[in-house]
């Protein structure tokens, strides 16, 4: 509960941008041209494969009319594009074109550029434009992903731990078995669910829509959350009862299967399934996610048996985790530097992009993760050798004055009546004896030696290293998921080539943050404003409010409204309307050019609202 607690505050209280995966490489017309001739299509190429959507283009006429197009579809078959024919008797002037598609690693991508026919209008169009991704249903959808890795590693990492480390009481790992497989299906049904309101940029409640469903299932991200759903479905009704019947040779073949096919849904909709070397990257994905899966899920087993097994585990399932362990670390590194390589594409890139930064975070993340792994280690030998020790070893004792040639630990004395001639050793009754062998207590100054550790003393450390291990081990992993949300740098280099910078709405966009304060312990906070394209004529706008702490927050009415005092016009009122957890309007107009004054009305309860101005500068 703790960890899916960090994890939604983590992601509700970011307002970030999504980053963007695939980026526009160019496109006829060219952004910015004039063309004499009307064009057959308009046609964008990509820097990797994208998806298309029912709305994948909008284009707008000079007089800001929407133009009607064909069907969205990939030019020649190639994957990297989308095209869609343009209508007869286009008239002459400046034309925006909006589009919208599903990059290949399953991220939506937005952007837009205007072109001319004949030549530039006088006054651009202000077209309206959709929001590029909906606050609430990011934040939920991000949250899915990231309670589904934890999920996997637990599953995967807890089942591995029970059939090749053979813990003798395995009644602890019934608790992360349940908890991974019933998280993993509850988080993979949600992102299901979610998919086309992500992929649109809607909100959450057109999830309904069972047209937009439909129309998931048949994009390649769509298909491999079906697919791990079906998966974890079969394994629990099938499978599982089956590897039961069948013996420990049967549940270790039919839970490496699974794993790997789980694992496969996360390659084939991730960064492993676009760029370079596509079948190279998949497999170091697969091998990759199933290391982390093997290390960090079965430490959480393994402190979950140290702490509640009724019978310490033996020494030999602490070993055969250290080699696990081991071997995992071994093809983390492996494959881990191969996906730097390919996600990086220069070393410069570790300093000079957001990926590199993420990177050199994990990194810095798993040498300390390595650090509490070698000390695992480090006590896990110990155990096992103090459990190999002979018992005996503890119990070397001085051997006292007097004792018959071959008493002592572990050999009887020879008996009078055997016939041995035994001298005999006077005692202090009978006269002098021979001097004591002096024990290090007895001696003054010198410190009493202390008992060898026992096993139970091994057993502690361990159980204290391997918890250290659990809490860095959570950190590497929700880096590890924010690097897979993040643009590769090789990416961003082929984006930072392309014609024009890319921007999530329509050229010109302003943005705004705006605190306010009602003077309320819960009455203060920000609103963050995006007006599309801010300049005369019609305009988008979409706010979102968050709360003191940074997180999304829903209140009861937030108002807009626009006065350009120099040439008394208004106050204009934006009539924002609540769009399920963030507010909105797309026709809101201003006529002429200068500075406006906007006026933000936020109202938290029904007796506290506070009013913010600020000056917006408006042009043609």
């Amino acid at each position: 509960m703790l960890l899916g607690s960090m994890l939604v505050l983590l992601v509700l209280g970011s307002a970030a941008p999504a980053s963007a995966h695939a980026a526009l490489r160019a496109s006829d017309p060219g952004a910015g041209s004039v063309v004499k001739t009307a064009p057959r299509h308009i046609t964008l190429t990509f820097t990797e494969s994208v998806g298309l959507l029912d709305d994948s283009f909008r284009v707008y006429s000079p007089d800001n009319h929407r133009v009607e197009l064909g069907e969205p579809q990939h030019a020649d078959g190639a994957s990297d594009t989308a095209r869609a024919a343009l209508p007869a008797g286009l008239a002459e002037g400046t034309y925006t074109v909006a589009w919208r598609v599903v990059s290949a690693d399953s991220h939506p991508v937005s952007g837009a550029f205007t072109f001319s026919l004949g030549a530039p209008s006088p006054t651009p169009p202000a077209a309206p434009g959709d929001h590029a991704e909906h606050p609430v249903t990011k934040s939920l959808y991000d949250t899915g992903r990231y309670l589904a890795y934890i999920a996997a590693a637990l599953l995967i990492g807890t089942a591995a731990f029970a059939a090749l480390c053979r813990p003798p009481d395995t009644a602890p790992l019934r608790l992360p078995l349940l908890t991974g497989w019933w998280t993993l299906l509850i988080a993979t049904s949600t992102l299901l669910v979610l998919r086309a309101p992500y992929e649109n940029g809607t909100s959450p409640t057109t999830a309904l829509d069972l047209g937009a469903f439909t129309g998931t299932l048949s994009g390649r991200p769509g298909l491999a959350l079906l697919t791990r759903l079906a998966l974890l479905l079969l394994t629990a009704a099938v499978l599982l009862p089956l590897a039961r019947r069948g013996g420990p040779r049967a549940r270790l073949a039919a839970g490496a299967a699974v794993s790997v096919a789980l694992a496969l849904t996360w390659a084939a909709a991730e960064h492993a399934s676009a760029g370079i070397q596509v079948p190279a990257a998949m497999t170091s994905s697969v091998l990759h996610l199933l290391a982390t899966a093997c290390w960090l899920g079965g430490l959480t087993a393994l402190l979950l048996t140290l702490y509640r097994a009724k019978t310490p585990p033996p020494p030999e399932t602490v070993a055969r985790f250290s080699r696990l362990a081991f071997l995992s670390v071994t093809v983390l590194v492996v494959t881990g530097l191969y996906q730097s390589w390919r996600g990086l594409g220069s070393w410069s890139a570790l300093t000079d992009s957001s990926y590199g930064r993420t990177l050199t975070a994990k990194l810095a993340a798993a040498v300390f993760l390595l650090a509490a792994a070698g000390l695992s280690r480090r006590w896990t030998t110990l155990l096992v050798a103090r459990a190999a020790a002979p018992a005996t070893v503890d119990a070397r004792v001085p051997e006292p004055v007097g004792a018959p040639v071959g008493a002592g630990p572990g050999g009887p004395a020879p008996d009078a009546a055997d016939g041995a001639d035994v001298p005999e050793v006077p005692n202090a009754v009978d006269g002098p004896s021979a001097p004591d062998v002096p024990n290090a207590a007895d001696v003054p100054g010198e410190p009493a030696m202390p008992p060898p550790p026992t096993a139970d003393h091994y057993r502690r450390a361990l159980r204290r290293s391997v918890l250290a291990e659990v809490m860095v081990a959570v950190v590497v992993l929700l880096i590890t998921t924010v690097l897979t949300g993040t643009l590769p740098a090789r990416a961003e280099a082929e984006a930072a080539r392309a014609p024009r910078p890319q921007v999530a709405g329509l050229p010109g966009a302003e943005a705004f943050t705006i605190p306010y304060d009602v003077g309320t312990p819960d009455g203060r906070g920000t609103v963050q404003i995006q007006m599309d394209p801010g300049r005369v004529g019609e305009n988008s706008l979409q706010a979102v409010v968050f709360g003191p702490r940074g997180a999304l927050t829903f209140v009861p009415e937030l108002r807009v409204s626009f006065t350009l005092a120099a040439e008394d016009i208004g106050p204009i009122d934006a009539r924002l309307t609540d769009r399920g957890g963030y507010w909105a309007t797309s026709d809101l107009t201003l006529p002429l050019e200068g500075t406006w004054t906007m006026k933000l009305t936020i109202r938290v309860s029904d007796l506290d609202q506070v009013t913010e101005t600020r000056q917006v500068e408006i042009t043609r």
